[in-house]
């Protein structure tokens, strides 16, 4: 099946014709100088059957939120050299640091540090060549390595989310995306686009447009598009395993200790991936999840990690964060 549409520029929305073998797929990068990065790696590749050698280990500083270029590079460069040729995807087990200079740490670790995926102020930043691709192999098609981050507030926290994404798969949750319109105008930006996701994706999934600043009380939640610098009641929400919840905001991908609300509270509340940005973005759209490509790969059967990755134009700036290869809807065609 095919649906082309124009939303940023024109593309199409392509079902996936195959299922690709994630788990042989993915390698794991963990800290060795971090303990918790340990069990999270270990809890992860017990949960998802990732072979020994698919396993990473790097030095990293655990308790920084930010490293330099040059450190990034040496790792990365280890990172590389130990990487068996058939990987597509890496999921790094650690919660900081999150940030490498002017990009997020998992843009970095998917296309090596390059200057051209950040910008100083409010400005356009190189597009992502995986952005709405029908690619299963971006390793080997494209040369980039989509990558994600087990991270979370607490080594349990983490656990859950894992589950969460494992429980998911195959389970075509009966489930309800929320496309959220706020009175924030800045930060409400992707809501321009909502109506024509409901005319294009409504047959396929329930979608809601909520004029709303808090969706409350919701037990069906599997996607949740927002934007705001906070969101609240979050928790009075039910989240299905494998949803999706993000809010557009300046700094949301910075993890602790920032001025706006972190992508982790989405985690804590039971979503299974979120998304933010590392450093000041500006409210461009391209820089954020788009709903109608999310949605789409999301349902057709596409991993997490492709779903969301592939929604985001320009991603240098922006973080990836929760259990990659969870797959609601595995097998559609």
């Amino acid at each position: 099946m095919k649906l082309c549409f124009v939303l940023l520029a024109g593309f199409c929305i392509v079902s996936p014709a195959v299922a690709m073998h994630a788990s042989q797929q993915l390698a794991i990068v963990v800290n060795a100088d971090d303990p918790q990065s340990k069990r999270i790696a270990d809890y992860y590749q017990l949960k998802r059957g990732i072979p020994d050698e698919n396993v990473i280990r790097v030095n990293l500083p655990a308790d920084k939120k930010s490293i330099g270029r040059k450190k990034f590079e040496q790792i990365y460069q280890q990172v590389i050299n130990s990487t068996p040729p058939h990987i597509q995807f890496y999921a790094l087990a650690w919660s900081q640091p999150f940030k490498v200079g002017c990009m997020s740490m998992t843009s970095a670790f998917a296309f090596g540090f390059d200057d051209a995926y950040c910008a100083k102020g409010c400005n356009s930043t190189r597009q992502s060549a995986y952005f709405n691709s029908a690619t299963r192999r971006p390793y080997h098609d494209l040369g980039i390595r989509p990558t994600m981050m087990l991270a979370g507030s607490s080594v349990e926290q983490v656990r859950d989310m894992i589950d969460r994404g494992v429980e998911a798969d195959a389970s075509y949750p009966k489930g309800t995306a929320y496309l959220v319109s706020t009175s924030d105008k800045a930060r409400n930006v992707r809501s321009h686009f909502y109506p024509l996701v409901v005319d294009k994706l409504g047959q396929r999934i329930k979608i809601q447009i909520e004029n709303t600043n808090a969706l409350t009380g919701r037990d069906d939640v599997l996607f949740y598009i927002t934007g705001l610098v906070k969101v609240d009641k979050i928790d009075s929400n039910r989240f299905l395993n494998g949803a999706i919840a993000d809010h557009l905001t300046s700094t949301g991908g910075v993890l602790f200790g920032g001025k706006q609300m972190s992508i982790l509270r989405w985690l804590d509340a039971g979503a299974t991936a979120s998304y933010g940005t590392v450093v000041e973005p500006c409210a461009f759209p391209q820089k954020f999840p788009h709903p109608a490509v999310v949605i789409s790969r999301y349902t057709s059967g596409e991993t997490l990690i492709e779903a969301y990755w592939k929604s985001v134009a320009w991603p240098g700036q922006g973080l990836f964060v929760g259990e990659p290869l969870a797959s609601p809807f595995a097998g559609i065609i």
